[in-house]
């Protein structure tokens, strides 16, 4: 016996029977396609390319054509559209659509399901992207996270009519709710990547700046020679070779070339060859597999590796042995190597910046560096002049050092003209290096922050003393004890006439001394009784450490 309600139906067997079929078949294909969905969601991280399968997924097995996915922009809180089947991003132009603007507009001011038996019909379908079929439904489901809606997944089925539209709408619910995570994950990477890439370029802008043309001073006409040459070497790969002495600055040019070259978003690495011994260095340099040798506790790779795509800064090319010059040779020419311990041939495509004080002619003259090897560096020698060769650009070194000391210290320094003359007139054997650790010593001893010309010479005094008393115990000798000066020294020091520079060069002493005059005698060559007298007679005011 058939139930009341099928007697009330109004709707015969046969007329039913159709449309349960119907129903059930179209069950059947949503649920394939939910757990097809899935299966994409849970195995890509390419928010873009997930999409764009799903999107596939409910035309193939759905029925549902047209798919589109928009998602809410963070900063302007329109409805931008992200993905749409069938096509490339840069296929349509960028589309928005503000708070009820459209038919998506109207699903993100109300965050409600919409759907439109026939869409063209409908007096607020806008055809923006121009995709649609007007004579077909049309369902724009919300995607909502946590109850917030991050944006809007559209699809039209492709028959017409209201047949099972709702039923079709509550299945694209149910698929957006998949999605939403998967939105809303990317709407945050996206963000945090935005945010990674202002910080980078900050830094780009930072360290170009740091590192660029601005950082090395000096107008004179040997470093105007030196910049033209780096600007134009820069624009290449060229293998250059820097030299000039110690304390000249080769490695601030070996930073202008790298970050002003095509190669400045590269890695950037430096090592310095004579940091190391030899049996490191190739490892630090080749890298070296798992069991290489003792404490080769896994695979680390090489700087030449580190270096792919980038530049690497080899400083002190001039004082590696012989036997390592043959295998940094190798990889110059072939742009090769094998990890120590390794058998694996490894290519890389870096750029080369060695630097060097010594002087490679006489080297490869006397068979300590090798003249093929001399020639691979020499591509591009740029010589840089000691700041013997250019006195006329210590006013402007000064100055720009004295800003960099003033900011690690918290406070401005200045100095006089006089101060500026007196650096002048100094020779700088330890070139801008030297002359950094003066203004320093004497930012130091300035307590108002105003460097004057008795403070620029206490500082030399000093540093001559230092190096008399290191050369001396370099040679192997001793600074005369006391009692044992010569009678030259005595009646010197017993003298009147004591030179007008003779308080400062005692003052400096006594200050490496610490302020035992004993030890202050030693580092001048005097006995006690001598400096005792010089103090007294210098009216210096003796410090209690």
């Amino acid at each position: 016996m058939r139930s009341p309600s099928h007697h009330h139906s109004g709707l015969s067997e046969a007329a039913r029977e159709p449309q349960y079929c119907e129903s059930h078949e179209l069950h059947l294909m949503q649920f394939e396609a939910l757990y097809s969905v899935s299966q994409v969601l849970s195995r890509s991280l390419d928010f873009r390319d997930t999409l764009r399968e799903v999107l596939t997924i409910l035309d193939d097995v759905a029925g549902l054509t047209r798919g589109m996915v928009s998602v809410i922009d963070a900063d302007s809180g329109a409805l931008m559209v992200q993905t749409v089947l069938g096509y490339a991003s840069e296929d349509f132009a960028p589309v928005r659509y503000q708070p009820g603007e459209g038919v998506l507009g109207l699903v993100l001011e109300k965050n409600r399901t919409v759907t439109l038996a026939a869409i063209g019909n409908d007096a607020r379908f806008l055809n923006r992207l121009g995709i649609y079929d007007p004579a077909l439904p049309f369902i724009a489901v919300p995607i909502k996270v946590a109850g917030s809606l991050k944006g809007v997944l559209a699809v039209q089925p492709n028959e017409p009519g209201e047949a099972l539209l709702e039923d079709r709408a509550r299945f694209i619910e149910m698929v957006a709710n998949l999605i939403g995570s998967s939105v809303d994950l990317a709407l945050r990477v996206a963000e945090e990547k935005n945010t990674l890439l202002e910080e980078r370029d900050l830094l780009r802008r930072t360290v170009r700046h740091q590192f660029g043309f601005d950082n090395v001073v000096g107008r004179s006409t040997a470093m105007r020679r030196v910049f033209d040459q780096v600007r134009l070497v820069a624009k290449w790969n060229t293998t250059v070779l820097i030299r000039g002495e110690t304390g000249t600055g080769k490695e601030l040019i070996a930073n202008a070339i790298h970050y002003n070259s095509p190669r400045a978003r590269g890695a950037y690495v430096k090592l310095n060859c004579v940091a190391l011994p030899e049996n490191l260095l190739e490892s630090e340099l080749f890298g070296h597999e798992k069991g290489a040798f003792t404490g080769a506790v896994g695979t680390r790779k090489g700087r030449f590796e580190q270096a792919d795509g980038g530049t690497l800064f080899l400083d002190e090319i001039g004082d590696i042995s012989p036997a390592f010059q043959a295998k940094l040779l190798r990889v110059l020419q072939e742009g090769e190597f094998e990890r120590v311990g390794g058998s694996r041939t490894l290519k890389v495509d870096i750029r080369i910046i060695a630097a060097t004080h010594r002087n490679l002619e006489s080297a490869v003259d006397a068979g300590d560096f090798r003249e093929d090897l001399f020639y691979r560096l020499s591509v591009m020698p740029l010589f840089l002049p000691s700041l013997r060769e250019r006195l006329e650009d210590i006013p402007d070194i000064a100055r720009h050092l004295l800003a960099k000391i003033g900011n690690v210290q918290g406070r401005k320094l200045n100095i006089q003209d006089a101060a500026l003359r007196r650096l002048v007139s100094h020779d700088w054997p330890g070139n801008v290096r030297e002359l950094e650790n003066c203004l320093e010593r004497a930012a130091i001893l300035a307590e108002e922050g105003t460097i004057d010309p008795d403070l620029i010479r206490f500082v030399q005094m000093r540093e001559r003393a230092s190096a008399r008393v290191s050369l001396k115990v370099g040679a192997g000798g001793t600074a005369p004890a006391g009692g044992e000066t010569s009678s030259a020294q005595a009646s010197s020091a017993d003298s009147p006439d004591i030179p007008l520079d003779e308080r400062s060069r005692v003052i400096a002493a006594l200050e490496q001394a610490g302020w035992v005059q004993a030890r202050a005698a030693r580092l001048l060559g005097i006995t006690p009784r001598q400096i005792a007298y010089r103090i007294q007679t210098l009216n210096i005011e003796v410090k209690q450490i």
